[in-house]
């Protein structure tokens, strides 16, 4: 299959590449020069801007309802199951062909997404979040008896979290967590925007008991993620061994520093904050969550700020909660407003993949490279609202296949 004629951006930082032929074999890149030969499938990519297939390292498939109908068994697992799998459609239609679930779901819903059953992007995924008793994360009601939370589980499907209350439950639980299949841990370890129990500036489990849950990834050959706003708690994360920081909205120059010395990469979270900022209640949240937002948002800014200047690697995620998800490529344009387009781009494509420890893989237009590709009616580097817009993406390819022509 022969992409033909349209402008190539392929994710490294380079120049875009005007009139470029990208030639695809057994789902693999195999040159970006060459004439089509007679009777070679061929598509027509003039006027578009072929970009790598766009990666997000946050998001919540598992919180695709109205979230608190979702914990309170307002809605039937069939509903639940049903919103996941049109967040995963609309997820690869808007251009992301590869995804890391940062906590809520389990080996489930990758397995049937992975089969072709669901449309949808790759999926990375860390099983439920490990979290401590009454941390972010734990999202019961404060009236609900605590060894009630796990009646929320629905195995095969979703599971938010496990309290982890000292090293030794950090541990047993590290472990339930892979054996259930996930790639990777996601702990939290500080307060959070949308937590019923804490404040931001609250830290959560010592160094002892993130070491551990380090030494279990470790073990497994793979790596610890933490949700974190404060320095504190990244600190924290940081002297335990973790490869990376989400949201790190309060994250300054020592810190940034600091991360960027242990090579912790930083992954902001942009578009949630504003989407809460536009309406809580639309992800089905009480309204007074916008209190905390307008501080997150500001302190992330600053934050992609100093981790730029220290050198640590940014990646891109959305964070997107609650049933309307369809605004993901909002996260680049957003992004786009603080640095450059072609920064949030790097960020979505190369960078993240070399996060999510795929990036021999996916993350460029390269030769040798898994075919995901994506196609945008004219040029976002020149328009970043064109990473926004659904309708702007005219062609997607994931692992070489064709998934969604609209051109």
């Amino acid at each position: 299959m022969w992409l033909s004629g349209g402008t190539v951006v392929d994710g490294t930082g380079s120049d875009p590449q005007p009139d470029r032929t990208v030639l695809v074999e057994d789902g693999r890149i195999v040159e970006l020069d060459g004439t089509p030969p007679a009777g070679a499938e061929v598509l027509d990519c003039s006027g578009l801007t072929i970009t790598p297939g766009l990666i997000d390292a946050h998001v919540h498939f598992g919180l695709s309802s109205p979230i608190e109908a979702s914990l309170t068994r307002g809605l039937s697992v069939a509903e639940l199951a049903a919103d996941m799998f049109e967040n995963c459609r609309q997820t690869l239609d808007a251009g992301f062909t590869t995804v890391r679930d940062t906590g809520g779901i389990d080996g489930g819903l990758a397995g049937v997404v992975a089969k072709g059953k669901v449309p949808g992007p790759r999926i990375l995924q860390c099983g439920p979040v490990l979290c401590q008793t009454g941390g972010h994360g734990h999202m019961a009601s404060e009236w609900e008896p605590t060894a009630d939370w796990t009646d929320h589980h629905i195995p095969g499907l979703r599971s938010m979290s496990m309290l982890c209350d000292g090293p030794d439950e950090m541990r047993r639980n590290a472990r339930e967590a892979f054996r259930r299949g996930a790639e990777f841990l996601k702990l939290c370890v500080t307060g959070g925007v949308v937590s019923r129990h804490d404040k931001l500036t609250d830290t959560q489990f010592d160094v002892a008991e993130i070491s551990a849950a380090v030494a279990e990834a470790t073990a497994r050959g793979t790596y610890v993620t933490v949700h974190a706003h404060n320095n504190a708690g990244i600190r924290n994360a940081v002297a335990a061994g973790v490869r990376c920081v989400e949201h790190g909205s309060q994250i300054d120059e020592e810190t940034a520093a600091l991360m960027a010395e242990h090579d912790v990469a930083h992954v902001p979270t942009l578009a949630v904050v504003h989407a809460l900022l536009d309406d809580a209640a639309e992800a089905g949240l009480p309204a007074n969550i916008a209190d905390r937002v307008g501080v997150a948002l500001q302190g992330q800014i600053d934050a992609i700020h100093a981790s730029r200047a220290a050198g640590v690697r940014i990646g891109s995620g959305s964070d997107l909660i609650g049933p309307k998800q369809d605004g993901r490529g909002r996260e680049l344009l957003l992004r786009s407003e603080i640095e450059t387009p072609m920064d949030a781009l790097v960020s979505a494509t190369r960078v993240n993949a070399d996060i999510l420890g795929i990036g021999a893989d996916v993350g460029t237009v390269e030769a040798g490279k898994r075919a995901d590709l994506v196609a945008f009616r004219g040029n976002p580097l020149d328009d970043p609202k064109l990473f926004a817009d659904r309708s702007a993406v005219a062609l997607v390819v994931q692992n070489g296949a064709v998934v969604k022509d609209a051109r």
